[in-house]
């Protein structure tokens, strides 16, 4: 992949076939896209060797990352992914057990802007914080986004620092010791979350009086219902609270309301309808 990377200009594409990749990539400073077959068959794995992923020289939101299952990154910083004074584009991208000695097991972000789709955070950890993600003077808007199974000595799903963040259609569910933990000092961080599913509702969100949280429509505490998390199958059951609970203006692919989470349950049923009376 890095390859690919090098030869490329502002404006390509990377198109990656299926295939476990053993590297740990670089932008360079280039807006480009790479895109892989599909997270569940594409996948970069860091071999404990870094940070899989890194955009630090400046790259925009057309810096394009899609379609892979990004693994086993260690780092002091952003085991799975390192961003720095960036503002990329992820979408349906898996951050699975990546690790750091310092913060953000699956990512790091400071002085970025990254807009995150359909991505997941599961099994990461972080000796001192952001099992999930470490966020510091940066904003983010996380749509669709799945934190479960992430642990760290603080904010078990994210850690946020002089931040912001948006946060809709999203799960925090099964993080330790915290879904989300506000440090206690500079600046005030802030957060809106809407149409979420945060186990522990508002009282999981640690603000240590530095910061705000607003707590919008449309959330709820309720189990997911995933499909096999020891295996890392974070799809949703039939019988899951969080299918067509997502924002009413958004629909999935099957074009029923927003599910909650990274994985929609997707209605694939073409036969008649039937209707019942008494």
């Amino acid at each position: 992949i890095q390859t690919g990377i090098i030869v490329a200009a502002d404006g390509d594409t990377v198109s990656v076939a299926a295939g476990t990749y053993v590297e740990n990539i670089n932008y360079n400073g280039k807006n480009i896209s790479i895109i892989g077959e599909d997270r569940e068959t594409t996948i970069i794995d860091g071999d404990s060797n870094g940070s899989v992923v890194t955009i630090e020289s400046g790259e925009d939101s057309t810096a394009v990352l899609s379609g892979f299952t990004i693994q086993n990154g260690n780092a002091n910083d952003g085991g799975g992914m390192f961003i720095r004074f960036s503002s990329p584009t992820l979408t349906d991208v898996t951050f699975s057990n990546n690790t750091t000695l310092s913060t953000g097991g699956g990512m790091f972000l400071w002085d970025s802007s990254p807009t995150l789709t359909d991505v997941t955070f599961n099994d990461n950890s972080a000796e001192n914080a952001g099992g999930g993600t470490y966020m510091s003077s940066s904003s983010a808007t996380l749509t669709s986004v799945t934190f479960s199974g992430n642990t760290a000595d603080y904010g078990g799903g994210m850690y946020m620092s002089s931040s912001s963040a948006t946060m809709i259609n999203s799960i925090l569910w099964g993080n330790s010791p915290q879904e989300i933990y506000f440090y206690e000092s500079g600046d005030p961080t802030s957060i809106t979350i809407t149409y979420s599913d945060i186990q522990g509702g508002q009282d999981s969100i640690v603000t240590n009086d530095n910061g705000t949280v607003t707590w919008g429509v449309g959330n709820i505490d309720v189990d997911p219902v995933f499909v096999d998390t020891a295996n890392g199958n974070y799809n949703l059951l039939a019988s899951s609270q969080l299918i067509n609970a997502g924002h009413p203006d958004s629909t999935d692919s099957d074009g029923t309301r927003a599910d909650i989470g990274a994985y929609p349950y997707l209605n694939s049923y073409s036969g008649p309808t039937w209707y019942i009376t008494e």
